[in-house]
């Protein structure tokens, strides 16, 4: 995937995304619980997506996950529970998909189901600009 800054745009694929110039925008990456600590702390940001491949829900949020990594500068960690589950388990996960997001390390705010695009925009939009980080 091709990205290219000028004057305080960013593109992707032709279609324009403002940013601060510089800033770079998520990515999407797999993770095992061997790497979860990690995963959660490398970067400031990290939503993870706790799913399934045989959920169906968790099958539409994985386009929508990966277009909010393009427009947000959140990294989206996807940790699948039929092969990696005691994370999931630590954290209590009793439904799929979960989201937890994550800042410095630290889980500030979580929620379980399918979430349309817009409001999984504005919940992220709300939790990363919170006063209190």
């Amino acid at each position: 995937m091709s990205r290219h800054e000028y004057w305080g745009v960013q593109t992707l694929l032709g279609v324009a995304k403002f940013a601060r110039v510089g800033e770079i925008m998520g990515q999407v990456k797999s993770v095992t619980d061997s790497e979860f600590d990690s995963a959660i702390n490398g970067d400031e940001w990290v939503l993870v997506d706790f799913w399934a491949p045989w959920c169906g829900p968790c099958k539409a949020l994985g386009p929508i996950l990966e277009q909010v990594a393009e427009e947000m500068p959140v990294t989206i960690a996807k940790v699948n529970t039929d092969s990696d589950s005691m994370n999931a388990a630590k954290l209590g996960v009793r439904g799929i998909p979960a989201l937890f997001l994550f800042h410095n390390g630290k889980m500030v705010a979580n929620q379980t189901g399918m979430v349309p695009k817009p409001a999984l925009t504005n919940w992220l939009n709300q939790q990363m600009s919170a006063s209190d980080f």
